[in-house]
């Protein structure tokens, strides 16, 4: 009976900038693994689904938001998005006495009048994921990625940039981008680094206006821009096979394939030719 009254859980949060959090829902705090979970802290795991096989185990945790744990800042700059979950079954009398119950990833959180929902999903959703190739004319690799090759890093691919004023959070102004011609940042990231540590990417609708005035506009407004210290302009890629030859001299590494044939060619009806050369009617 006390290995089944001294148990209790515990959470192990790893977010996206490597922070570790701890939470139990046992009254006192627990310590292994070199992390301290927190008591009552963070929130519990609900509706746990497992299964044997390759199936994917999925789960929902739920809580309190908080300023010394799960906060709203945290969320909504994304820092919970893909973040890694372990849920453990301790005895707290003897927290090396434990046995994992659940661990995957958190594939959605949201936040709402003071508390959070996060959806999990096992380690098993991996499996789901596609292999291989798609035979499609647009490229299927992301700028600046091991298959695609390209160099962000290049000043002639990326450049830090100051505002000159904000139309909108989601219409900023730059100027010193003589360097580069208009459309060059379309389909492109504006990369904004804030001074709490996080840096999120917003990604170009249009990049228009002189090569001295530029109006660059997102898809999404800028999050705190009062907090914002950098911003970092990266140049965008259409998945064209000419983009990717002339912009970016990155022919060799084109992940697509600009002469498959499109569908209409498979519609084509036969003709009949008295022609038996193998050349082309005339």
């Amino acid at each position: 009976m006390s290995q089944i009254t001294t148990f209790c859980h515990a959470w192990v949060i790893v977010k996206t900038n490597n922070q570790k959090l701890g939470f139990t829902d046992h009254d006192r705090p627990l310590s292994f693994d070199g992390l301290t979970f927190k008591p009552q802290a963070g929130g519990h795991t609900v509706a746990l689904q497992q299964s044997s096989g390759l199936s994917i185990d999925n789960t929902e945790a739920i809580g309190v938001l908080s300023d010394d744990a799960i906060s709203e800042r945290d969320i909504k700059f994304g820092l919970y998005d893909g973040a890694e979950v372990q849920s453990w079954r301790v005895n707290w009398q003897n927290p090396s006495d434990r046995y994992m119950e659940f661990r995957g990833t958190i594939s959605e959180i949201t936040q709402k009048d003071g508390a959070f929902h996060a959806e999990l999903q096992g380690i098993a959703v991996g499996l789901n994921r596609p292999i291989g190739r798609v035979y499609q004319k647009p490229c299927s690799a992301v700028l600046g990625t091991e298959h695609c090759g390209v160099d962000l890093g290049d000043e002639a691919f990326s450049t830090a940039v100051t505002p000159l004023e904000s139309r909108t959070a989601s219409c900023l102004m730059f100027d010193g981008l003589t360097r580069f011609a208009s459309g060059w940042f379309s389909n492109g990231l504006l990369e904004v680094t804030y001074d709490h540590g996080a840096t999120k990417c917003y990604p170009v609708k249009n990049d228009t206006g002189t090569t001295s005035n530029r109006k660059i506009d997102l898809w999404h407004p800028v999050l705190e821009p009062d907090h914002a210290v950098t911003y970092r302009l990266i140049a965008g890629c259409d998945k064209r096979f000419t983009t990717c030859s002339a912009k970016f001299k990155n022919a060799l590494n084109f992940q697509g394939f600009p002469d498959i044939p499109s569908q209409d060619w498979m519609l084509i009806h036969p003709t009949q030719s008295s022609e038996k050369s193998g050349g082309t009617r005339r």
